[in-house]
């Protein structure tokens, strides 16, 4: 539960690479997500390229961090031959919430930044990255040590929850 309150969305960079063993301990991690009929439809995108990372910013409008992150992860959903296809949307969130936590258990900063259903931001990584129709862009993860800290954030509100069927008076 520590490591859930603790996983802040960080936006300030120092500028320091991310080592490759810690690399790959957030994608091992991605790929440990559970997913709809196991049939892990992700595939992802390291880009540690300064110009491929200073280019997002131009198609992607919430992305500026990227100017100072040393790497991000695109999550993508790999669409071909899929048994459950409505399903990819959720086990890539799954993948990509791995990635924020196992980063935070390792003192790396990142946030989550959408990108699928809008059209003109998948346009830009399809362009940008040179990706195949059946790959489909979902998210990208902005990695790196932060140059900020946030204090923990419980955001737990008990109005939100309901008891068998949804009712204002049904708590």
């Amino acid at each position: 539960m520590d490591i859930l309150l603790q996983r802040r969305s960080i936006r300030r960079y120092q500028n320091r690479p991310v080592e490759e063993p810690l690399v790959e301990y957030c994608l091992r991690a991605a790929m440990a997500a559970p997913s709809a009929h196991n049939q892990q439809p992700w595939a992802f995108i390291v880009i540690d390229n300064r110009e491929l990372l200073d280019a997002v910013p131009g198609f992607h409008p919430y992305s500026r961090m990227l100017y100072e992150a040393p790497m991000a992860i695109l999550v993508c959903g790999d669409t071909r031959d899929l048994k459950s296809p409505d399903f990819w949307p959720q086990d890539c969130a799954a993948a990509v919430e791995n990635i924020l936590l196992a980063a935070c258990s390792r003192g790396l900063g990142s946030v989550w930044m959408g990108v699928y259903p809008k059209e003109p931001i998948m346009q830009g990584f399809r362009r940008l990255l040179e990706l195949p129709d059946t790959l489909v862009p979902f998210a990208l993860v902005a990695l790196g040590y932060g140059a900020e800290e946030k204090g923990p954030s419980d955001r737990y509100d008990p109005a939100r929850v309901y008891r068998n069927v949804w009712r204002a008076d049904n708590r």
